[in-house]
């Protein structure tokens, strides 16, 4: 028998929840069929699956060792393989319930492979070394990223460090009661500011996006409002100059690359997009500035629910606006 106490960490989800999340291999059914027979009990008594946990709560779990084992999996990176990270993150933000990240370039926000370490095993190793998380904490809750960005952008990271700061990111998300602005790059002046709409397509197989005027089949509407906080030239040979402004983007609705493919689709692509720019031009920055990156950063969150928070602009957005 194994009894779990309820901690603040998980308090605020349903019990059949938490029992996926303890025990992962177990399916959802066969969960049920446990609780019907109390080999699953919740204070001592028969419970359904749908109470939902409060500190201090008991668990208990009538199985043999053997097949506790089994049920709660071996898939995830257990806890002597995340102590060996660095857990070296910048933190911007952090309270009992959230923790607010700088993800740099290059790094995913979460794996997409078994084998990936992303920002979500960093994270979590951070809390290991700062003494938030325990080794019998991993076995029944895992911390989270809350958003995602694309590998090659910087900027804020939500992270839940307990159920209750999960759901009160998830919710501020949801209901956009937060307002996210990102800084980025793009080639031409812009002089005024705009509120554009279109229609965003996905495909899947080239993790592509495409936007439209109209609506089309399996489209989602797509509204990006932007400012121009400055306009310069990026001088490349000599008596060549490239315009370049430098813009605050107010993300409106939250699509898979919507700001570098809106942008692009108005004639103005993302220094450093490769996928949705100017292939000649990016040569250039890479050959002349060493950027290799889409310049665009998750600047600044602000709103309700959640603390208002900047992320300092990274070193190669400095570079071009200061040379």
């Amino acid at each position: 028998m194994k009894e779990i106490v309820i901690t603040e960490k998980e308090a605020g989800q349903t019990f059949h929840k938490f029992l996926l999340r303890v025990l992962p291999a177990a399916g959802s059914g066969f969960l049920y069929k446990m609780l019907r027979k109390k080999n699953i009990t919740l204070n001592g008594a028969k419970a359904d699956g749908s109470e939902r946990l409060q500190s201090g709560d008991s668990v208990k779990i009538f199985f043999s060792d053997d097949t506790l084992l089994k049920f709660m999996g071996t898939g995830r990176k257990d806890v002597s393989e995340l102590k060996k990270l660095s857990g070296t993150v910048e933190v911007l933000y952090e309270d009992e319930a959230i923790l607010i990240l700088n993800k740099p370039s290059g790094i995913l926000s979460q794996k997409s492979r078994a084998d990936d370490i992303s920002m979500n095993e960093e994270m979590i190793a951070y809390l290991i070394k700062s003494g938030f998380l325990s080794e019998e904490d991993l076995k029944i809750f895992r911390p989270s990223i809350c958003n995602r960005l694309d590998r090659n952008t910087s900027g804020i990271l939500l992270c839940g460090k307990s159920i209750y700061g999960m759901n009160l990111i998830g919710n501020a998300l949801r209901e956009r009661t937060v307002h996210k602005y990102y800084r980025c790059l793009v080639f031409g002046h812009i002089k005024e500011p705009c509120r554009i709409s279109g229609y965003l397509t996905k495909d899947e197989r080239s993790n592509r996006v495409s936007v439209t005027s109209q609506e089309t089949p399996d489209s989602l509407r797509i509204e990006t409002e932007y400012t121009p906080l400055r306009r310069f030239f990026l001088k490349n040979n000599p008596g060549c100059e490239i315009p370049v402004s430098y813009l605050e983007v107010l993300l409106l609705t939250g699509r898979s690359h919507q700001i570098r493919a809106h942008l692009s689709s108005i004639g103005h692509p993302l220094l450093g997009d490769f996928k949705y720019g100017k292939k000649d031009l990016n040569l250039m920055l890479k050959r002349e500035y060493g950027i290799t990156d889409q310049m665009l950063h998750a600047y600044r969150i602000e709103g309700t629910g959640l603390p208002t928070v900047t992320a300092p602009v990274p070193e190669n957005f400095l570079t071009l606006l200061e040379g």
